[in-house]
């Protein structure tokens, strides 16, 4: 039986999140299924739970992520959680980060095939892409990395007063309390755990959210910021 064989059928639930974007979100799930395990971008094992445990675990993000702002996905992966937010929410602008060429090939054929016109996909480790991409509303992750590395790499991509959304587990309030030293120097004015998705994921989504102030990253980020963004003024000029 081939892994695509395996891939259950798209519960009620996703009907209802997807809407419009269900056909596609079926589209998404069969490629994970199928390209997504044969590239190693998921394990076979996923397959039988990819909705519950990563579509619709994902999509429900939207529901704390704020109307019309710019997002940048971090280690963005197989798609997750971008491309789920990015099938629910239209009024999004939203960057898939990923530095694996093999997973931004992925990507890329995914966004294409789904006419996610407001998505785009850039190949880069975050701490590459500071200053050259501008600054976004939201960061989110997934399983990236331990809090305050993740949060190392993606607060300082954030505008003044954005925030981080990062997808965790069991282990968020845990993370969240050893991380406040480092969150307190990147700049994190405010914390907090939310969870998401009630009547639709059982259980429900657990996110961790950091707001930043005025200086995104803290002091350590600044100057590299700032000569970064001296750089890009040189380029151009050139």
């Amino acid at each position: 039986m081939t892994e695509a064989a395996e891939l259950p059928p798209a519960p009620e639930q996703a009907r209802e999140v997807f809407g419009d974007r269900f056909e596609d979100a079926v589209r998404y799930a069969e490629l994970l299924a199928e390209a997504g395990v044969q590239r190693g971008l998921i394990g076979p094992r996923e397959v039988p739970r990819l909705w519950e445990r990563h579509l619709l675990n994902c999509a429900v993000l939207s529901e704390v992520v704020p109307e019309n702002v710019t997002v940048c996905d971090v280690g963005s992966g197989a798609g997750l959680p971008g491309i789920p937010l990015a099938l629910v929410r239209e009024d999004l602008k939203i960057t898939l980060l990923e530095p694996l060429l093999r997973r931004t090939n992925f990507l890329t054929e995914v966004v294409e095939l789904l006419g996610l016109d407001h998505v785009t996909v850039v190949r880069g480790r975050a701490e590459e892409v500071m200053g050259k991409l501008p600054p976004v509303h939201v960061v989110t992750a997934r399983a990236v990395a331990p809090l305050d590395r993740l949060a190392t790499w993606g607060v300082p991509l954030l505008r003044p007063y954005g925030e981080m959304l990062a997808l965790k587990g069991d282990t968020a309030e845990e993370e969240l309390k050893s991380a406040t030293t480092a969150l307190s120097k990147l700049g994190a004015v405010e914390t907090s755990i939310v969870q998401v998705g009630e009547g639709v994921v059982d259980p429900m989504s657990t996110v961790v959210r950091v707001e930043v102030g005025e200086s995104p990253g803290g002091v350590r980020f600044a100057a590299k910021r700032a000569k970064a963004a001296r750089t890009g003024r040189v380029r151009r000029r050139r």
